[in-house]
């Protein structure tokens, strides 16, 4: 029973990310490693801000749309 919970709990951030529509971080790093070895890899913050913005389109920083 623990070692399930252990497992569930491993995989909730990344459950909760998906839900909300935030793709992971991890995730990325992996494939600009693997794929575009020499380009620069983004930090948390700037992958979140671009993928809020990708998401809610989002202007300055401030959601543009109404729900």
């Amino acid at each position: 029973m623990l070692k399930k919970l252990q497992e569930i709990m491993k995989y909730r951030k990344q459950f909760i990310s998906l839900l909300v529509g935030v793709p992971s971080y991890e995730k990325y790093i992996e494939h600009m490693k693997t794929h575009h070895p020499g380009e620069p890899i983004k930090s948390r913050k700037e992958f979140f801000c671009e993928a809020q913005e990708s998401r809610f389109n989002s202007k300055d920083g401030k959601i543009s749309r109404c729900c």
